[in-house]
């Protein structure tokens, strides 16, 4: 066993963020994803900075435990291989408009017939009952679609993306959730199913959760938005030689903060007295915070918070992140010497499970690397893999650097 999700086979018809860090999610639990490139292959490949052509840093972090076979679907010979491996996966998950797949002969009903046990997950932009089901989306378009640029500019400024591929990555999990959740229904009935993930409208349940208030209520009680989250100083706090995260949230936790602060009399203020109440004050206990933390060094303030039980941390940047203790205690980054990239700094799974451990199994894969292989694995003899490579059909590294 090499994880949870071992002997499960996936054909990745996705490229960029979502679709890429789903399978990474699902690879890293142990399951056979086969990444389906073009020749082109996935854009993420030359985004960022690398030391080889096509092998990218961001690539590098999305791709681990993955194989990669490329295949041009527009060809009969690519296009029939590509069905021909379909009836023996268990998962195909793809990025594509539906309207796209369908050109290429892989929508559900034709999919369905020929593995009826196969779980077809579809992550695109938006709900196909909608007006919006032949548009493109990006992560920034979502974030717009959904208003978190708006939320966010109530903190300060003009409206900004947050800046992260914070769509992507929440729909990746969501498309992950849903093929594990599909999987396991299958184990029960014995059938696949159909699963649309839409980026607009899971994006909308992750964030209005927090944002919708208000509106929650028909009519309406007042506005859009969680007070607290967008407040210009719900941000790390200037201490005397740094910054500082806090996190004062409890009724405990300000009482003590306030004893902490010399200022106790603060807890009986009713403005302060419970959590409701704290919410609809809560730029004034922001500032608060703000105006005590500078007193004391980064230092003096974590021990001070923690032996309080007050949540607080030190703010980390990127590069202090590697040396953080507690990172390199639980050996989150790891060192691994890639076949063709050299020494490479990986994240590590962050879950641990007391039997079925997932583990690294393949770096990040070079384009086309595992065509033959796959194939192989995939019922396909020797001449017949020497065929789809012949016709331009299938690549390997070798035909591509050729190609090129």
């Amino acid at each position: 066993m090499t994880g949870p999700l071992d002997g499960v086979r996936i054909l990745d018809l996705t490229s960029n963020f979502m679709g890429p860090f789903a399978t990474l999610l699902l690879a890293d639990m142990g399951a056979d994803v086969v990444k389906v490139e073009s020749t082109a292959g996935d854009t993420t490949r030359r985004v960022g900075p690398r030391r080889n052509p096509g092998m990218g840093a961001i690539f590098l972090h999305l791709n681990r435990n993955k194989r990669s076979l490329v295949l041009d679907l527009k060809s009969e010979q690519g296009n029939a291989a590509l069905q021909r491996m379909l009836g023996s996966a268990d998962v195909l998950l793809y990025s594509l408009r539906p309207k796209s797949m369908a050109r290429l002969g892989l929508a559900y009903e034709r999919v369905h017939e020929r593995n009826p046990r196969l779980i077809y997950c579809g992550a695109f932009g938006f709900g196909q009952n909608g007006p919006y089901a032949d548009r493109p989306a990006y992560d920034d378009l979502i974030q717009a679609a959904v208003g978190m640029p708006v939320l966010q500019s109530r903190k300060s400024g003009p409206p900004t993306y947050i800046a992260t591929a914070i769509a992507d990555r929440v729909v990746g999990m969501a498309a992950a959730n849903a093929i594990t959740t599909a999987l396991y229904r299958r184990e029960r009935t014995g059938h696949g199913q159909e699963v649309q993930v839409p980026m607009f409208e899971t994006f909308a349940q992750f964030a209005l959760g927090d944002h919708l208030y208000g509106h929650t209520f028909i009519p309406s009680i007042g506005t859009s938005g969680y007070a607290r989250m967008m407040n210009s100083d719900r941000r790390p706090y200037r201490t005397r030689d740094g910054y500082l995260g806090v996190n004062v949230y409890t009724d405990k936790h300000w009482h003590r903060f306030f004893a902490l602060a010399g200022r106790p009399e603060m807890s009986e203020d009713p403005r302060f007295a419970d959590i409701g109440r704290r919410t609809e004050n809560i730029g004034l206990l922001y500032g608060f915070l703000a105006e005590v933390l500078e007193t004391r060094t980064t230092a003096e303030w974590v021990q001070l918070l923690n032996e309080a039980d007050i949540p607080a941390i030190e703010m980390n940047t990127p590069e202090t992140l590697l040396d953080d203790p507690h990172m390199k205690d639980v050996g989150f980054f790891i060192e691994e010497e890639h076949p063709t990239e050299g020494l490479l700094r990986s994240l590590g799974i962050p879950q641990r499970w007391s039997e079925d451990t997932p583990e690294f199994r393949y770096p990040a894969p070079r384009l086309g690397e595992n065509s033959v292989q796959v194939l192989r694995e995939y019922g396909f003899a020797g001449d017949e893999i020497d065929r789809l490579v012949a016709e331009s059909a299938a690549y390997t590294p070798e035909t591509l650097a050729r190609r090129s």
